[in-house]
C-alpha cells in the first residue's frame, strides 16, 4: 500500500509542472554558470524560456540539451546587450514568444580584474554597459506589459561585491554597487504593481570568471544552489519578498 505515495506526489509534480506551462522566464546570459542553472532550474519545473547570449553555438548547444532533458520549450536569441539595439531586438523576440513574462532574471555581466587607478582605459564604460545598462534596458523594456499583469518577479543579478569593495575589484565592483541601487529603487517602484523585486547577491560560485585560478573547487559555492534558491524565492506567496538574497561559500568569501 505504500507504492501509493509515490504515485501520489508523482501526479501533484504532474500538476503544478503543467500549470507552469504558460509561464515565461526570462533569462539573460542563460547558456553559462548561474545563468544555465537557472534555466535549468526552472524549466525542470515546467516554464518556458526565452534566453539570450552572444554566441550562437552555446544557444543551441542550451536548446537542445535543456529540452531534450525536461521537454519544455527554450527559444533563443543571439545578442549583446551591451548594446542598446540589441536589446531592442531582444525585447521584440520576447514580445513575439506571446506569453507574458512571469519571471525576469537580468543575469548578464563579465568581470575584469584590476583597480581604478591602474585599469585601462574603457573598462568601466564597458562594465557599466554590460553589468549595469543591459539590465537596465531590458527591465524598462518588459516591466510595462508586467504591470499590465499586476504580476512577476524580477531577479536581478547582483553580488557582494554590490555591498563589499574589494582589491583588484575596480569598476566591476563599481557597477555591481550601481546595480544594487537600480534593484532597490525598482522595488519602490513596481510593489504597488504586485510585481516583487530580489536583488541577487552571490559570493565566489564556480563560473567560467574563475577560470584558470589554483583554488580547489571545493572553495566556491555550486551554480546549482544560486538557482534553487532563486527558485525557491519565487515560489513564496505573492504577500511576501524576499529584497536581498545573499549567498557566500560556507567559508567564506575569497
Amino acid at each position: 500500500m505504500f507504492e501509493v505515495f509515490p504515485t501520489i506526489f508523482s501526479n501533484v509534480r504532474y500538476i503544478i509542472m503543467a500549470n507552469n506551462q504558460e509561464k515565461l522566464i526570462v533569462v539573460t546570459g542563460g547558456t553559462k554558470g548561474i545563468g544555465r542553472s537557472i534555466v535549468e532550474k526552472f524549466s525542470a519545473e515546467g516554464f518556458t524560456v526565452a534566453t539570450c547570449a552572444r554566441n550562437e553555438d552555446d544557444l543551441d548547444d542550451l536548446k537542445k540539451s535543456v529540452e531534450e532533458k525536461h521537454g519544455n520549450k527554450v527559444m533563443v536569441n543571439v545578442a549583446d546587450l551591451s548594446s542598446k539595439e540589441d536589446v531592442k531586438s531582444f525585447i521584440e523576440f520576447v514580445r513575439l514568444t506571446g506569453k507574458p513574462v512571469e519571471v525576469l532574471v537580468n543575469n548578464t555581466g563579465k568581470f575584469v580584474p584590476g583597480t581604478i587607478h591602474e585599469e585601462e582605459d574603457g573598462v568601466l564604460e564597458s562594465q557599466i554597459e554590460t553589468n549595469l545598462y543591459s539590465a537596465y534596458r531590458v527591465s524598462r523594456g518588459l516591466i510595462p506589459d508586467m504591470k499590465k499583469k499586476k504580476a512577476g518577479h524580477i531577479f536581478n543579478m547582483c553580488s557582494t561585491a554590490s555591498m563589499v569593495a574589494y582589491s583588484n575589484g575596480g569598476s566591476y565592483c563599481i557597477s555591481k554597487f550601481a546595480m544594487y541601487g537600480m534593484s532597490k529603487v525598482l522595488r519602490e517602484e513596481l510593489k504597488e504593481y504586485g510585481i516583487r523585486v530580489t536583488s541577487v547577491m552571490p559570493g565566489a560560485t564556480l563560473t567560467a570568471s574563475w577560470e584558470g585560478v589554483d583554488i580547489p573547487p571545493e572553495r566556491f559555492m555550486k551554480p546549482e544552489d544560486v538557482a534553487e534558491m532563486v527558485f525557491t524565492t519565487y515560489t513564496l506567496s505573492d504577500r511576501t519578498v524576499v529584497e536581498d538574497l545573499v549567498i557566500r561559500p560556507q567559508l567564506g568569501d575569497l
